[in-house]
């Protein structure tokens, strides 16, 4: 199993005492498989795969990366666990103004100390990057932008690849071609893949669907 979430309760304060955004998730994610969380605006989902991420902490529960609780990791070792093990693409995409496609592409690789760049020149002509690799991303189009993000994600080889709408600001071709291309290389990989999205469309094409209603399964 690539990934257990068990029970895992979220709260934050607000002027009126503390909302639960949370309230007990439980699911598996296993080796190959693509999950949809879908859910209305607030029903947790955003929380939840920054959770698992590591970029935040439940106030109970517990997160297994391959058996490993990440609760018990300090803030060196979720920043490692993001570097490597998990992969996320955010919708906003995040890239670095100041590198080129090309250093972009590398960048979470290097920090990673896994940087293969036979690896990486296959995500770039499977993204159709190539072409483009001595750009920066102002030059880029939207949806250029968003296949760096995800080619970026992919360098490392995470083991779990977690998507937060990651075709939300794009055109409905476009973004059928990004997921195309996720799918596939999640697939070479043999990474899992933990996606947010209010598509339908797009949800339909994961192997596994998880709904979300004001923070629990629904």
């Amino acid at each position: 199993m690539l990934l257990t979430v068990q029970d895992i309760h979220k709260s934050y304060q607000t002027a009126d005492g503390p909302f639960a955004v949370l309230r007990g998730i439980d699911l598996t994610l296993q080796v190959g498989e693509t999950l949809a969380l879908t859910g209305e605006s607030g029903s947790g989902k955003s929380t939840l795969l920054h959770l698992i991420g590591g970029l935040d902490t439940p106030d109970s529960g517990k997160i297994l990366h391959e058996g490993r609780d990440i609760a018990a990791l300090d803030d060196a070792g979720r920043a490692s666990l993001r570097r490597g093990t998990v992969g996320v693409v955010f919708q906003q995409f995040n890239l670095i103004p100041s590198l080129s496609v090309t250093d972009n592409i590398a960048f979470q690789a290097r920090l990673s100390d896994r940087y293969d760049p036979d690896w990486a020149a296959v995500l770039a002509d499977r993204m159709g990057l190539t072409p483009h690799l001595a750009k920066y991303p102002e030059q880029l189009s939207g949806g250029q932008q968003q296949r760096v993000a995800i080619a970026r994600t992919l360098a490392p080889k995470p083991r779990v690849v977690l998507a937060d709408e990651p075709t939300g600001n794009l055109d409905e071709a476009t973004a059928a071609t990004v997921l195309d291309l996720m799918l596939e290389l999640v697939a070479e990989t043999g990474a899992g893949l933990l996606m947010v999205t209010h598509s339908e469309g797009l949800a339909a094409r994961m192997s596994r669907r998880l709904h979300l209603r004001a923070g629990q399964v629904a």
